[in-house]
């Protein structure tokens, strides 16, 4: 469908680049175009001039014209295609692209692109005219309902002064929120350690790891060196000054960063007449307000807190039997928790993480989720050469099975390199939307070691893809409802139920069929042992997050001025049996509370809740294409559609509860 014909014509330097480099392939599947640092900030300037001529007829309308709801929906629509084409590719290089200059420049544009969004959603001439639309299907009532409410979020019903007021605050937020993952990001920092201090580490980790010229290794921050590094090494002084490194790779200048950032959403939330930020936001999700997150948290504590301290206690002890000191003189350490939980695992277990890579070899698990995916979604996924940001980045086609057409573009980007996204995500490139006939795009981006994945990466790589076919799959009529546009406290859940095809037999047997050399397979008594090993610790693991839950409403839900976010991290992680680590500065390399999870980190446990909940539709039968397609009908082409809840009910045919979920966190689940 074509843009509504009052529009001015979109031929931006943008749409060329990708109109020219499908061209070049035969094709005009959406690409992201590998843009330079000198051609970004003329297309951003040029695409964002153009979009406000859009806005600006649209506010020049007539009030008649708000009648038809469905060419009101459209025009909004194209407009937000028109956006999305210029922040989702600038967005993913932000954060991939090799180089510095380009990841500074779209930085730039980031920020602009984020002022173009709040000057658009605080036009009252705008705002009226949705208000003034009747929808004529829940669709487009949602729809319409959640665009008022990104309205009324951006200030638009407030005061001038204070809609004013709100601009500047939201305008300074986007430009803390680059600056705070840029100093993370761009922190090439490397650690010296002799051989001695590597004792312990899989011969395969010593012979990639750079080396100095006196034989010493040089470690960053990069998830393949440090988080081996933490569970192999035997040296619990390297552990221990590698663990402090690493929390505090974004300081000093973080904690700043995030001080402002809490400040100014203390006093976006006055500006409504709340008494806290974590009240402004919750209101729009799923719990609804900040009193119904407090009691889930104190629900998790209740569950979780004895099997930490009884685990915890497990490990000390291991801990003295296996150095021979007495029992009375050992501590255990943060930084000695991973350590001695790999240690007991290999002991009971016979679990070595490092010896898992051979059966999970990385080129052997891509194609491997691939025909998971495939056989339970009734999709294809075709391997094509196109133009990409680094020559070890993959690109393909998604085909649907029954139709054989194309529907949706993926991007991996598997491999750690310098200036490159740390940690792993997914990116929602580009959104569906049926009325214009588009195709929707996700990149996937991870650090992975290249030979093999231990269990923890495999599950990381399937949860991360779960993300990706939430984008890929989603088939919705709205680009602002397509794919993980979901609340928030919602979005994880698609991934998070995924996981579990990481660690059980019908799925991971598969994986030996995908090598390209003989490797093992998993067979029942390693699964056992698996299963076994992934369940020990949940105290601990479950407790970590519960106290990142409740360090994140802590900081968002009082009176701002009045808190230091180290001064209150230092308080809450000090009352944990592990304590607190003199020297380390946490918070300030907290991503997630400059990146959008502020008052949301919640939410990981909370979809957990759904994710488990969802699971038991397959009543243990994993590979079932039927409820797989009944899964991508009823959740994931829906995108934010329904209210998440709704979604929920309708897959699992009745109301969603939380047994599945406190089962699994308090070490009672046993499969």
């Amino acid at each position: 469908m074509k843009p509504s014909s009052f529009f001015l014509p979109v031929t931006t330097a943008l749409f060329t680049l990708v109109l020219n480099q499908a061209a070049a392939q035969g094709t005009q599947r959406p690409l992201i175009p590998l843009l330079k640092a000198d051609q970004i900030p003329t297309l951003c300037s040029d695409t964002l001039a153009s979009l406000r001529k859009r806005v600006s007829m649209l506010e020049k309308l007539p009030a008649a014209h708000a009648k038809d709801s469905k060419k009101v929906l459209t025009e909004w629509n194209d407009l937000q295609i028109a956006l999305e084409d210029l922040q989702g590719p600038v967005d993913i290089l932000n954060n991939v692209s090799p180089d510095a200059k380009v990841r500074s420049t779209t930085e730039a544009c980031l920020i602009e692109t984020n002022k173009f969004a709040t000057d658009l959603l605080q036009s009252e001439k705008l705002y009226a005219r949705f208000k003034a639309i009747q929808p004529t299907d829940p669709i487009e009532q949602k729809l319409r309902q959640d665009i008022l409410y990104s309205f009324d979020d951006t200030g638009v019903s407030l005061p001038p002064e204070k809609r004013a007021r709100m601009k500047a605050i939201l305008d300074k937020l986007g430009e803390l929120s680059q600056e705070f993952a840029r100093d993370i990001r761009d922190n090439n920092q490397k650690l010296t350690f002799t051989p001695a201090e590597l004792q312990g580490m899989p011969a395969a980790y010593l012979a990639r790891a750079k080396r100095d010229d006196k034989g010493n290794y040089l470690l960053g921050f990069d998830y393949p060196d440090y988080k081996p590094f933490m569970e192999s090494a035997d040296n619990s002084d390297a552990r221990r000054r590698y663990q402090i490194a690493f929390a505090n790779h974004g300081t000093p200048k973080n904690l700043d960063i995030l001080k402002e950032a809490m400040n100014l959403r203390h006093e976006m939330a006055a500006l409504f007449g709340l008494p806290s930020y974590a009240d402004l936001v919750t209101r729009r999700r799923m719990v609804k307000n900040p009193q119904t997150v407090d009691k889930f948290l104190t629900e998790v504590q209740t569950a979780v807190t004895q099997l930490e301290i009884k685990e915890i206690e497990e490990l000390r002890v291991f801990k003295s039997e296996t150095l021979k000191t007495p029992l009375a003189d050992t501590k255990l350490e943060r930084w000695d928790a991973d350590y001695w939980q790999q240690k007991i695992k290999q002991a009971r277990y016979n679990v070595d993480q490092e010896a898992l890579r051979k059966y999970f070899p990385t080129d052997a698990a891509i194609p491997w989720i691939l025909h998971v995916s495939s056989t339970l979604y009734g999709v294809e996924f075709k391997r094509v050469e196109v133009p990409v940001w680094n020559p070890e980045v993959q690109y393909y086609d998604v085909i649907d099975s029954k139709s054989k057409t194309r529907i949706a573009g993926i991007y991996l980007d598997l491999f750690p390199r310098e200036g490159k996204y740390g940690h792993a995500a997914a990116w929602g490139t580009r959104g569906v939307s049926t009325l214009a006939h588009r195709t929707p795009v996700s990149t996937l981006v991870t650090n992975f070691d290249r030979n093999g994945l231990n269990s923890d990466e495999l599950e990381t790589l399937v949860h991360e893809f779960g993300h990706v076919l939430h984008g890929v799959l989603s088939n919705t009529k709205y680009v602002v409802q397509a794919g993980t546009n979901v609340e928030l406290d919602f979005v994880e859940a698609p991934s998070q139920m995924y996981e579990e095809w990481a660690r059980r037999k019908e799925s991971l047997t598969l994986l030996a069929g995908f090598c390209k050399t003989a490797c093992p397979t998993i067979d029942d008594a390693l699964l056992q042992r698996l299963t076994a090993a992934h369940n020990y610790g949940r105290g601990i693991r479950y407790a970590r997050q519960l106290l990142y839950a409740s360090y994140d409403m802590t900081i968002h839900n009082g009176k701002a001025d009045q808190q230091q976010p180290l001064a209150v991290w230092q308080q809450m992680e000090g009352a944990t049996p592990l304590g607190y680590v003199p020297g380390t500065e946490f918070p300030g390399q907290f991503g997630h509370l400059m990146g959008g999870y502020a008052a949301g980190y919640y939410g990981y446990m909370w979809s957990e809740v759904l994710a488990l909940d969802m699971l038991s539709r397959y009543n243990g039968k994993l590979m079932n294409p039927d409820v797989g397609h009944l899964y991508r009908q009823d959740i994931l082409s829906r995108g934010a559609e329904k209210p998440a809840g709704e979604m929920v009910s309708s897959f699992l045919g009745r109301e969603p509860n939380s047994k599945a979920f406190f089962a699994e966190i308090s070490g009672q689940r046993l499969h």
